[in-house]
């Protein structure tokens, strides 16, 4: 019994259908084999409706691909991927530093004339200063979370607590800080209650971030060498935020907190405390009546740490307000906010340890 024929009579293949040709003999080929194993034509890879892609990833790794080379002839081998770094891009500022540095040098200048020609132009300005802070603020509140803190009772109790800081000093101050804080209570019970505790509870934040932190400014004007201490204040500031601009810009790797600020780095942070307690010496040494250089060191080593906890500080409110900025009005630094959020929490540092170390008058 020939086992290729499995009982078939003969002339009849394994199923009974006539053979088409001849084939080696041998039980594992037959004729039914080899019409099933003849080449098929190559066509071109295009998708196929019917099928998915692991279907079609399947088909590319067939015959054609086993030898490492192209499947067709048209198709050009895969160059491979560099594995070079790639050059490194030119850091850049993130913003216009022309447009910066010209309304730094005019606030600046309308800063120094007012506080050494008129003192009370110098008060006028920072009353000023916190009113469109106070409106930047709250209009970012309302804009972005639905908060109505009112502004009104803000603007209007925000300059009396600067103008009293600055004719009856620390108590005036607290004083006004209180009435303005009732008001803003009693202002809201004019409205609809929902959402009152939230209201007043923004209002109440807004008078002691803004207006009471810049009442220390006032006060350290009515020192008989006030404005050289006011000068010392915003000196040790912008020495501070530009020495972290410069130190970090060329040396910053490694982030301070990148939760809050991506862009400031520990390195800036010494730059900041160098910067700041070089100037500090000297202010100390040169403008200030008993003052000394030791002094100065130790100030300006406070005034880089509480600029750079009040730029955190903002940083954090604009980004639970997801928003860059506090305002346009300044054109390359952003908001009045955005510039007072290092000056701010750095009034009442200084106006304290020039207290404890040459007195308040």
């Amino acid at each position: 019994m020939n086992d290729s024929s499995w009982g078939a009579p003969q002339g009849a293949g394994r199923w009974g259908a006539p053979e088409m040709q001849a084939a080696p003999a041998g039980p594992a080929y037959d004729v039914y084999d080899a019409q099933q194993t003849r080449p098929m034509p190559i066509v071109p890879d295009v998708p196929d409706a019917g099928r998915d892609a692991d279907d079609r990833d399947d088909r590319d790794q067939g015959a054609g691909r086993l030898s490492g080379g192209p499947l067709f002839r048209d198709e050009k081998p895969q160059e491979p991927m560099s594995t070079a770094p790639p050059p490194p891009q030119k850091k850049r500022a993130g913003r216009d530093l022309r447009a910066a540095i010209g309304v730094g040098v005019g606030l600046g200048a309308l800063i120094v004339a007012s506080l050494f020609i008129v003192k009370d132009v110098f008060v006028g300005v920072v009353v000023v200063a916190v009113v469109v802070g106070l409106w930047e603020l709250t209009s970012r509140l309302q804009e972005r979370k639905g908060i109505k803190a009112p502004l009104v009772p803000l603007a209007v109790g925000g300059a009396a607590m600067v103008v009293a800081g600055y004719v009856w000093g620390a108590e005036g101050a607290w004083a006004a800080t209180a009435l303005t804080a009732l008001a803003v209570l009693v202002w809201r019970m004019t409205e609809p209650p929902e959402d009152y505790l939230k209201d007043v509870t923004a209002g109440v934040f807004a008078v002691f971030y803004v207006p009471f932190l810049a009442t220390f400014v006032a006060m350290l004007l009515t020192a008989d060498d006030g404005p050289q201490r006011v000068l010392t204040f915003l000196l040790l500031t912008v020495v501070s935020d530009t020495g972290a601009y410069a130190v970090g810009w060329r040396f910053g790797k490694h982030k301070l907190a990148p939760r809050i600020s991506p862009g400031k780095t520990r390195e800036g942070l010494f730059g900041a405390v160098a910067f700041a307690m070089v100037a500090g010496a000297l202010c100390m040494q040169f403008l200030i009546d008993g003052g000394s250089w030791w002094q100065g060191l130790l100030l300006g080593l406070a005034v880089a740490a509480s600029a750079t906890l009040g730029d955190l500080g903002e940083s954090m409110i604009k980004r639970d307000l997801g928003i860059k900025d506090m305002g346009t009005l300044l054109p390359g630094h952003g908001g009045i906010m955005d510039r007072l959020d290092s000056l701010l929490p750095t009034a009442p540092v200084v106006w304290l340890l020039l207290v404890l170390f040459v007195g308040s008058t």
